[in-house]
Parts: structure tokens; sequence; C-alpha cells
């Protein structure tokens, strides 16, 4: 598959300087870009490589400015590292191999209703008035169960488990082993010291252009409903109990582990191994270091925390800072 300067100048919105008509069909990183790769310029300490590059076709700024020749064709975009994020998704909607039609090995209950285009592939199992949106594609050995939404050029791949009842919307994509709905963690102590397990009646719901990472855990409510918002992104093997809700936009990593009926605000971002207790809010546009440790509510907006317990990242320099010192020897 190989698309030319102008499809892609098309499609970022960009200018072109030089051949129009010439063709990529890779990306490379621009030190080792090749004759029909493309690659992109962002940080100014990797300019000596624009000028040895042998890459097709390479994006940079509008407001870049060469020191010297230059040979492949230029793209310029307002801003080359977003661009670069946009050209994958066009070059990877290209490539994918979209299927068609059902496995002789898929069970989907007579109810189930399937829009136009989706695909079911081999021992996947679809329950009772489960609703499969137009060009979803469901791979091999996913379990949709009883009562399931899911929208429209949805990507759920193998091994995916989607509990009775819970919804996903459209242009979601779950990546492998993910569970969604599975009961949450809820008992109640009883007088003989035993614990007696609480009915966890709701359900997890996903908004539109939300990805969930290969075996990550996302657990049904007690009651109404467990809730991602929109354009939510989880990594790998996180752990998302029962009633939390993630404000839209929020981007988590890897290992993280949010406590039950937390509400997390619109775009966060957490790095990896990052803890939540329980029954918290975290404000908006918080960002939270890897292995932070939250304990309590953050209020404020568009604050930066590390440690655990976690406080404000300044705050834990200047007392790491006076650690270090304390510790030196004499």
């Amino acid at each position: 598959m190989e698309v030319s300067a102008k499809v892609i100048a098309e499609h970022l919105g960009g200018e072109i300087v030089g051949d129009p008509d010439v063709t990529v069909s890779s990306v490379a990183r621009i030190e080792s870009g090749k004759p029909g790769s493309l690659c992109f310029l962002a940080n100014p300490k990797y300019e000596h490589y624009l000028y040895t590059c042998k890459a097709s076709i390479i994006l940079i700024n509008k407001s870049f400015e060469p020191k010297e020749k230059i040979t492949p064709t230029l793209v310029k975009v307002d801003n080359a590292y977003e661009a670069v994020a946009s050209l994958l998704d066009l070059l990877n909607t290209l490539k994918a191999e979209r299927r068609r039609g059902r496995a002789w090995s898929a069970s989907v209950a007579w109810s189930a209703r399937l829009g136009k285009g989706v695909y079911v592939g081999p021992h996947a199992y679809i329950g009772k008035k489960a609703s499969i949106g137009a060009g979803t594609q469901v791979y091999p050995q996913v379990y949709i169960g009883d009562g399931v939404t899911i929208g429209e050029d949805c990507i759920i791949y193998p091994g995916v488990r989607i509990y009775r009842g819970c919804r996903i919307g459209n242009r979601c994509i779950i990546q492998a082993n993910a569970v969604i709905g599975s009961d949450g963690f809820g008992f109640a102590p009883t007088a003989d010291g035993s614990y007696k397990k609480i009915p966890q009646t709701g359900i997890v719901t996903i908004e539109d252009d939300c990805e969930i990472g290969a075996n990550t855990v996302i657990d049904r409510s007690t009651m109404g409903t467990t809730l991602i918002e929109k354009g939510v992104k989880l990594d790998n093997l996180i752990q998302v109990a029962h009633n939390v809700v993630i404000g839209s936009n929020t981007v988590i990593a890897a290992q993280t582990g949010i406590a039950g009926s937390t509400k997390i605000g619109r775009s966060c971002m957490f790095g990896g191994q990052v803890g939540i207790a329980g029954h918290l809010h975290i404000a908006d546009k918080t960002k939270l270091a890897a292995q932070a440790g939250i304990m309590s509510d953050i209020k404020e907006e568009d604050k930066a925390y590390i440690g655990s317990p976690a406080f404000e990242h300044i705050e834990f320099m200047r007392a790491y800072a006076q650690f270090r010192r304390s510790g030196r020897k004499k």
C-alpha cells in the first residue's frame, strides 16, 4: 500500500515542497529513513538528521526554517508531532482488513441484532438481545453477554469478555482479554467473621472513542453504572472498580488500580502503577506520576502529584532534596 505526498498533504491540511506524486509505504524514524518511507521532524535536536535523511517524504512544522538543502519532499504542517498521529491513523485505516460475515463456529442468539457489515469470528459468542452496530469487528473467542449493546465501527479483539447488559459506544477498541462488567468487589462482614457477597446489579458504560487495553478489567457497579466517558484511553493491566467514573479524554498507564466509587475528572494523565483509594474525587487535568499513591481528594485542577502518599510535584522535589541532604555522611 502506497500513499502519495498529495494524499498526505490533503489529509493533514499541509503544504508540499517538492514532488507531490512521490509515494511512501512505511513510516520511519528520521535517523533511519530510507527511500519509500516517511519521517517527521518535531524535536530540534534531531535537525542534523534532516539534511542526510534518505526518506521520500518528511513532515516538518511550517515555522521551521532549514539551514541547508533538503532532498526529500517536504509536507509542511502546523504541528508535525500531532500530524504523525493523524497520518498513522490514515495508514492504519488503509491497511486494515475489514472482515464481514459470521464464522460457522460462532454462536449468535436468534434475538441478537447485528448491523450491516459486522464481522463475528470463529468461536465467538453473542447472547440474547445483544446489539452490535454496523461495521463492528468481533474477533475469535469473544464473549458478549445477554443484552449487551455495542456501537458502530468498534474493534473487539480476541478473548474479550463483555458481561450482560454492558454498553459500549461507537468507535471503541477493546484489546485482547479485557473483561468488561465482572462483579465489583463487594462483601459485607457478618457476625461470625465471614463475608456475604453483595449482589452487583449495575452495568459498565463505555462511551464513544474509548480504548481499553489488554487484560484490563472494569467492574460492573453495585447499582447504576461504572462509567468510562468519551475519549478515555486505558492502558493494559488496569483495574477499575465498581461505581468508578473516569472523565472524558483521561489517559491512564498500565497497572493502575482505582478503588470503588472514585470519581476521576476530565483530561487527567496518570502514569503507571498509580494507586487510588476509594470514594475520592480527582479534579480535572490532574497529573499523577508513576507509582503515585492517592489517599485523599484532589480539589484543585491542573496540578501534578508524585510520591506515595502523593503530594504536589514541587513540594515533593523540595522534600526529596532535603531528605538527600540529611542522609549524606558528614
